[in-house]
Formats: structure tokens, sequence, C-alpha cells
């Protein structure tokens, strides 16, 4: 839940992909598959320990993902009241997302932040970030963009990214396979502050690419061992109903 980036694709088209920085530790996600709720379909990885997700699409045209943390670093607390998965699940379920992310109760939830994608009418892209007392949300013009998690990331690491993902978006086409190789590649050669994150304690344990391409939409998993030498996995593809 730590970097993401957007690629606008044309129309209603777009590419998102999805970098999970996490403990090494941390039970392992499911493989993303269909999950009804409330008669709406969602289509997701599920978290190992908390059963929230981290992204998601939801039949109502919309596409949400996490980062931890808001605008800055927060000091965590001991207990929260709910894991900021099962928040991406009932905003993803709403039939309009501006409503119900005013209306959701958000106290007692840790520090987020939210990218959130729809193309019922058109494509558009907002911004939602909860730093534990307050929501922001903004509209976002659906253009190239990178985040990455205020809880990894210092400001410096954060423009350093966001140079690296400048840099790529002049030298490459902006297509699903050279974003993916730019999450795992992008960087200085220091595993503490590259995209593909290797710290001793925390990394990254999957990439996730969500897109949509003439109409058809599609998500692609690839989880990651903890091994600190490299970054083989199993890639997993899920189509929408």
């Amino acid at each position: 839940m730590c970097t993401v980036t957007f690629l606008p694709a044309g129309g209603k088209d777009f590419i998102l992909t999805s970098s999970r920085d996490v403990s090494y530790k941390r039970e392992k996600a499911s493989v993303p598959e269909i999950h009804p709720q409330g008669g709406v379909e969602l289509l997701y990885p599920r978290d190992g320990k908390a059963g929230g997700t981290w992204i998601g699409s939801s039949s109502h045209d919309r596409l949400i993902c996490l980062l931890n943390g808001g605008f800055r670093n927060h000091r965590r607390m001991k207990t929260y009241r709910m894991s900021r998965g099962i928040i991406v699940r009932e905003l993803l379920a709403a039939p309009e997302f501006a409503p119900a992310a005013e209306e959701i109760d958000l106290e007692g939830i840790e520090p987020f932040t939210l990218v959130v994608v729809d193309w019922k009418q058109a494509l558009s892209l907002r911004e939602l970030v909860w730093d534990g007392t307050e929501k922001h949300l903004r509209d976002l013009d659906p253009q190239p963009r990178i985040w990455s998690s205020s809880t990894l990331f210092t400001p410096v690491m954060q423009g350093m990214r966001e140079d690296w993902f400048s840099s790529w978006l002049q030298e490459n086409d902006p297509d699903r396979n050279n974003i993916l190789e730019f999450h795992k590649g992008a960087g200085i050669g220091d595993p503490n502050v590259d995209v593909f994150l290797r710290r001793p304690m925390v990394g990254t344990v999957s990439i996730t690419q969500y897109w949509r391409d003439g109409g058809e939409s599609q998500m692609r998993y690839q989880p990651f061992s903890s091994d600190q030498e490299g970054y083989e996995g199993d890639d997993h593809s899920a189509d929408e109903r």
C-alpha cells in the first residue's frame, strides 16, 4: 500500500499499479477474486490478517487503492476501531463515492490515503485523505501521477520518486508492461529507498495492476517472496464479469 502510479490511456481507459510494502511476517493475502457485497460485485485480493483489501474494483465502475498514512507520518495508536481495508470495501460497494465518503464514520480509523478512479460517465480521479481528524477529498486532473506512503517515505524520498517517475514518463511508452518494470526497477540501487522496497523487516510483498482497455478490465496480481535477493512470484490475473 505504499507506491501507486496512475496512467490515463485515452477515453475511459487507464492503468493503475500498486506496490504493497508491509512486514514480511504479515499473513499472506489471497489472489484477486469476485466477492459479492450488498448486491455489488467487488474484485479484490483479500488481506490475510484483517480481511479487507488495499486495492479493489466494483461493478459500480470504480477502483479504489489504499496507501497507509495521510499527508505526513503519524504516531500509531495501540488499537484502532476497524481496519482501513474494510473502509475500502465499504466505499467500493457504495452507489456513489462522494456522498458515501462524506457520510462514513472514520473516528478510530488509522490515517490513510485513497486513490479513487471512476469511469461510469467519464474517467475521473479523486484523492481522499483521512489525517486522523479530518477528511480531505479533492478532484484531480486524470494525468500521470505517483503516490508514495507517508508512513515509509520522508518528503525527500517522495520527491525522489516523483523525479524518477517524471524521467520514466519522458523515456518510456506509458503501457502496463513498462510501468510494471518501473515498479520493479526504479530507484538508485538502494533497497531502502527504491520503488521495489527491501528493508530488513518491511518490503514489497506484491504488485497489483488494474487496467481498462477498450471497455474490458483486468487485474493482475504478483506476490513476491521475502528473499532479499530477488522478487520471484507467480502471476495471477482476474477478469471482471
